[in-house]
């Protein structure tokens, strides 16, 4: 007698359950919020979900229309919330890929901020060259894709200033940092015009410690804690994006809070 030949199914809450313990915790709380299910998963994604590699493409695909959909919705004329100084979080938190004990050791004597990609003017610039442009402070807020947010005060040159300053083309789509603690990410053209973008280099009116990432870090008050770079070394411009630490492991790339 013919016997059908028994056809392996998926197990659709362990697969969900699964995909949310994979994504960022802002993502999960929307995936949750929605209720979304595998069968709404396939139909938002036009995916058949079969296999475990169809659900991490139709994740991915997700995502991609994540960052789209926040960066049609980006006003870089809004500004994120301010807050006077006695509403800054102290201490503020160490926060890292790493312990407090693997914080980079860098020289700001001899450092050397390397500039790249399509910009007039390739030359590095010193940290002394950096503190001699204008300076402005902030105080906002930073979240964090875990879940926590702390107030700080950040100062700096604005970044849309310091572009200008290297003759970087501001038509292009996408500014990439490299970092001294092999941390690497990149933001939209026009979320770094943004006037609160800052290339920070203080924090609370002191020089920037080496927990919050001396010599430099990206201060960007619009968008999540993994999108503000610490112990920068090199920045370039360019029209290729060039993903993320967090980014290339699932996270949204557009990363807006």
């Amino acid at each position: 007698m013919f016997k059908p030949k028994k056809i392996q199914t998926l197990d659709e809450q362990a697969i969900v359950k699964t995909a949310l313990q994979a994504m960022p915790q802002p993502s999960r709380r929307l995936f949750l919020q929605r209720g979304l299910s595998l069968g709404g998963l396939s139909l938002l994604t036009g995916c058949t979900l079969a296999d475990e590699d169809s659900v991490e493409r139709a994740l991915m695909r997700v995502s991609t229309f994540n960052d789209k959909v926040q960066a049609w919705l980006f006003n870089p004329n809004k500004l994120a919330p301010t807050y006077p100084d006695s509403m800054i979080t102290r201490p503020f938190p160490f926060n890292a890929f790493y312990g407090v004990e693997d914080i980079p050791k860098i020289n700001g004597d001899s450092f050397q901020l390397e500039v790249g990609g399509l910009v007039a003017n390739k030359r590095p610039w010193s940290l002394a060259q950096l503190h001699a442009l204008p300076q402005v402070s902030q105080v906002t807020r930073h979240i964090c894709v875990e879940g926590w947010s702390a107030i700080g005060k950040w100062g700096g040159v604005p970044f849309a200033t310091f572009l200008q300053h290297i003759g970087a083309d501001l038509t292009a789509k996408y500014v990439g940092f490299k970092c001294a603690d092999d941390y690497y990410t990149s933001i939209d053209m026009p979320s770094a015009l943004q006037a609160q973008t800052q290339l920070s280099l203080t924090y609370d009116g002191q020089i920037l410690p080496p927990e919050y990432g001396y010599p430099m870090k990206l201060r960007i008050a619009t968008k999540l804690g993994y999108k503000n770079p610490k112990h920068i070394q090199a920045i370039y411009v360019t029209n290729v994006n060039p993903g993320g630490y967090w980014e290339d492991q699932g996270y949204n790339w557009f990363g807006g809070s």
